[in-house]
């Protein structure tokens, strides 16, 4: 997986790193999420899930200023279970 993070928007801002390897993980909802090398990585309020390359490179900008605010900790109902935090962001509260 890429190392750096960066800001995108569709009509939200979000966060999303591109996968160099197959990455596969659980969401809080027990949701299986699996991506291939090329797909993304992407982290919003609503928590972390995979995005195909093709939907995403046609539907995400990214943003030419790469400041971001991180989502408020606990503001998704299905936030990133342990294995995923660890490739997020960190996340600081407002």
């Amino acid at each position: 997986m890429s190392e750096d993070w960066k800001i995108y928007r569709t009509r939200f801002l979000t966060r999303a790193r591109q996968l160099t390897e197959p990455l596969t993980f659980n969401d809080s909802f027990g949701r299986e999420h699996r991506g291939r090398p090329g797909d993304y990585l992407v982290h919003s309020a609503d928590g972390a899930r995979i995005v195909r390359r093709e939907i995403f490179e046609d539907v995400y900008i990214m943003m030419e200023s790469q400041s971001y605010e991180s989502p408020r900790q606990g503001s998704g109902l299905n936030g990133p279970t342990q294995e995923i935090r660890e490739l997020l962001p960190p996340v600081h509260p407002m």
